[in-house]
């Protein structure tokens, strides 16, 4: 078989952190290929040396047979290689088919023939099976409408060969199946897939080779066929990992059952300016030593339901109570001081400031703690620092290090280790904790957040991922259109019984 991708021996520096050391991948064309390790492992800055991002300080990158180690993005582009990123990259403000044609508009001088830009991407669009309409504006789509023009637009530019960082991170389960249908479709037509991921689930349902990185080398390349996501996992980290939970193996319920609530939300109503209201007479309660989960598909109101209890957005109607004292008209550092904790659906634009040190995002919130009457005082916040970047396995473990050249399973790190040790908190307000997070980071943060509800903190679990929310929940909600449409005991529960309702398609009346 022909290889498409031949990357052998790469070295890659950043400063005094090596991101590379003797990596390597093969890839043959027509091939969904998984690249996958720890956060930290050195994929994301191998595939954006392929995409010409980054020059290797030594090693060599081939393509279809042709040495291209060190080139540009342009010439990465004009040769087929296009790179989907993590996090997306549109313009909100412009049609879809005016993000696609940027760079090279169809028309005349200065004046773009929208006809022909809209024309051109509904024929991809068709050809691929990566439905969209290309007159939407880029911020009336859904995520996993967003995902769909972040993949045309590199097939546009005319790619042949894909590469995927996370491209399931914020999908539903249904998009997901449907993005697994066109990746198959497009490698029956000769196009090669790399796909970054750390769901081994889905490595397993559709690549047909693995390699696996760790601590910036790769470690080995396996047929999918005679792999499982427990042996995976085992490569990636070098040990066992614990890939399920029993949520009922330690449990307090004595907590849950005979105290008063920690948080209560009473018929809380957040507006929007667009459409109906975000959150719509929203009431739920949480109980000290009990982690309540909400599912449901994103974009249902759980962002604005999580930031009006963390203060971060106002509500024209409702209670919030902690501890029975009404803090709906509190800000967020009188919530914090009264004892709310909140790990933020977005970390960089919520949880982190991307140029300040670890150290120094280690105390965001909590500087007053850390100050002396004339200035900060370092070496407490360094001291600090050793300590959580010890007790929480932050890598690398280096306290003056920007977090924006941490991986995003260590950037997460960070934000966990301050939100949880931190802070002396009665409320965690804990949203999509494990986005983004390698299998043995989500084993790690699973495991504080089932210690912080044994140590009867309250908390409030958001996330996207059904499984997460099965195996950590004690009761479970699921929101629906901004409004609550069930609230069941997690013995009562399952994906068969809680995904009608996801899709509202056991919505009560209104």
């Amino acid at each position: 078989m022909t290889l498409a991708i031949e990357v052998s021996g790469i070295v890659k520096h950043f400063g005094a952190i090596m991101a590379n050391r003797d990596a390597s991948l093969r890839v043959t064309e027509g091939e969904i290929h998984a690249l996958v390790g720890e956060n930290g492992a050195g994929k994301s800055t191998l595939m954006r040396l392929l995409a010409g991002l980054h020059a290797p300080d030594a090693g060599t990158v081939l393509v279809n047979g042709r040495d291209v180690t060190g080139w540009s993005t342009r010439e990465a582009i004009d040769a087929g290689v296009g790179m989907v990123h993590q996090h997306f990259m549109l313009v909100p403000t412009l049609t879809v088919a005016e993000n696609l044609v940027l760079g090279q508009e169809p028309g005349n001088g200065w004046r773009l023939d929208s006809a022909a830009a809209s024309r051109s991407v509904r024929e991809l669009s068709e050809r691929t099976g990566l439905i969209v309409d290309p007159d939407c504006l880029v911020s009336d789509l859904t995520v996993g409408e967003a995902q769909r023009v972040e993949i045309l637009k590199v097939l546009f530019r005319g790619a042949k060969i894909l590469i995927l960082d996370e491209p399931t991170a914020v999908l539903s389960p249904p998009e997901v199946s449907e993005l697994w249908r066109v990746l198959r479709g497009l490698a029956s037509q000769g196009h090669t897939i790399v796909l970054i991921t750390h769901k081994l689930d889905e490595v397993v349902a559709v690549s047909h080779r693995i390699t696996v990185m760790r601590a910036g080398a790769t470690v080995g390349e396996v047929a999918t066929s005679e792999s499982t996501p427990t042996s995976i996992a085992r490569m990636m980290v070098g040990r066992d990992v614990k890939l399920a939970l029993d949520s009922s193996a330690s449990r307090t319920p004595h907590l849950q059952q005979s105290s008063s609530p920690v948080l209560r939300v009473t018929d809380l109503v957040v507006p929007s300016t667009r459409k109906s209201n975000e959150v719509d007479r929203v009431s739920l309660e949480v109980k000290p030593g009990e982690i309540f989960g909400i599912a449901g598909v994103e974009g249902n109101g759980q962002t604005e339901l999580i930031e009006c209890i963390a203060g971060l957005r106002k509500s024209s109607s409702g209670r919030i109570e902690l501890s029975g004292r009404d803090i709906t008209a509190f800000s967020v550092r009188q919530r914090e001081e009264a004892g709310v904790s909140h790990v933020p659906e977005d970390r960089h634009r919520r949880g982190l400031i991307m140029d300040y040190s670890i150290a120094d995002n280690l105390i965001l919130g909590l500087q007053h703690t850390f100050s002396t009457r004339a200035s900060l005082d370092r070496d407490r916040i360094r001291d600090n620092a050793l300590v959580r970047i010890a007790q929480f396995d932050i890598r690398p473990p280096h306290a003056g290090a920007p977090v924006t050249t941490l991986s995003g399973g260590n950037q997460q790190k960070v934000v966990i280790a301050r939100e949880l040790r931190g802070r002396d908190f009665s409320l965690l307000l804990a949203v999509q904790p494990t986005r983004g997070v390698d299998v043995g980071a989500i084993e790690f943060i699973h495991q504080r957040l089932l210690e912080a509800r044994e140590a009867g903190k309250a908390v409030l679990l958001v996330s996207a991922d059904l499984v997460e929310i099965l195996a950590l929940s004690d009761r479970i909600a699921v929101l629906y259109g901004g409004r609550v449409q069930i609230t069941m005991n997690r013995a009562a529960a399952s994906a068969e019984v809680l995904g009608p309702y996801m899709t509202g398609a056991s919505a009560p009346a209104a």
